[in-house]
């Protein structure tokens, strides 16, 4: 399934989702549907504040720090403190080490170009060079 939505650039673009996602994502409607219909609207806002306006980022990402973040913590204390946004990088970092293509990638992002990503996340490839000599030696060996 694919989710459309504005860009910094004000242009739109569609990001694919996986059907768990998408069913967390119907389940979190169902919720805010509760509390008002206007939140269940076409143009809703997925993470928009409880009048149906967008949350200020920074905002945010403290409340998500505070809240979704601690509760975490209490469980796994091992976790790190992280900004909503590094949820971002991580989850291209993840892609990436699973030889997911950069172009693809960079779409998913939104980035202008694929060089902005390998630039963004060129500390993931650290190893994979001996990865693609070994693959390269087991091709030509047959």
């Amino acid at each position: 399934m694919g989710v459309e939505g504005a860009t910094k650039t004000g242009q739109s673009r569609v990001v694919d989702l996986d059907a768990g996602t998408v069913a967390a994502l119907r389940a979190c409607l169902a919720v805010r549907g509760s509390v008002a219909l206007d939140l269940v609207r076409d143009t809703a806002l997925v993470l928009g504040s409880l009048d149906g306006n967008h949350r200020h980022p920074e905002r945010f990402s403290r409340l998500f720090v505070e809240h979704e973040l601690q509760a975490l913590r209490a469980v796994v204390e091992e976790l790190p403190i992280i900004r909503l946004h590094d949820l971002r990088h991580t989850h291209a970092t993840l892609l990436l080490a699973a030889g997911e293509s950069v172009k693809v990638l960079s779409e998913r992002l939104g980035h202008a170009s694929a060089t902005m990503t390998l630039t963004v996340y060129q500390h993931v490839h650290p190893g994979m060079g001996r990865e693609a000599a070994a693959s390269f030696a087991a091709l030509l060996d047959g």
